[in-house]
């Protein structure tokens, strides 16, 4: 506790001097969100999974804010992208080992809802919801056409994978779909920094 807190304050300290000081408190908020909301939830709230998002989303937007020295609607896709891309990512993985978190007390969706009903509909809407997210860096002239028709196939792809849980509610489905959002990520992103404008 004590290492994690000195090298929490020290990193924080350095983006105020050497970065600005908009970038130390996304990352300040970033960490109380993580430690103080998110990691307690978990024992309480199948709602955990929809607040870790928040800090799971924010570094992008303090990458924006170091680059820039203030936040704009780019940032803001940035975040968006990631808030939405981790919940059919988290869930997926929830599913998979949703008696081992169940073990150790957790009560994420999936081990509330031992069907899956609530979580694939979960899976499926925010995989839904990544298209037209996913899109809006071109729209905002962040990215290019190249980006645009990419990230639309990445997110039709993901898609894809998220609709073999709702036919299917099988561990070997979920793996799919945590597969498809690691290769969709870093794809999307690497597509972004080719196309940007």
């Amino acid at each position: 506790m004590a290492f994690a807190t000195i090298v929490s304050a020290a990193g924080m300290l350095y983006l105020a001097f050497a970065v600005n000081l908009l970038t130390a408190l996304l990352a300040a908020i970033t960490l109380a969100s993580y430690i103080f909301v998110y990691t307690p939830m978990k024992e309480k709230s199948p709602l955990a999974t929809l607040a870790g998002a928040v800090p799971g989303a924010l570094p992008p937007l303090g990458g924006w804010a170091a680059a820039t020295g203030h936040l704009a609607a780019g940032g803001w896709a940035l975040f968006a992208i990631l808030f939405f891309w981790q919940l059919p990512h988290s869930l997926a993985i929830a599913w998979m080992y949703r008696d081992d978190y169940a073990r150790g007390g957790f009560r994420l969706l999936p081990v509330i809802d031992p069907e899956g009903a609530s979580t694939v509909r979960q899976i499926l809407a925010n995989g839904l919801a990544l298209i037209p997210v996913s899109l809006t860096p071109a729209l905002l002239g962040v990215a290019g056409l190249w980006y645009f028709y990419g990230a639309l196939l990445l997110g039709i792809f993901l898609l894809w994978r998220c609709l073999g849980i709702v036919r299917v509610r099988s561990r070997v489905n979920a793996r799919r779909i945590v597969l498809a959002s690691v290769i969709y990520l870093p794809a999307l992103l690497v597509l972004m920094a080719l196309d940007k404008i």
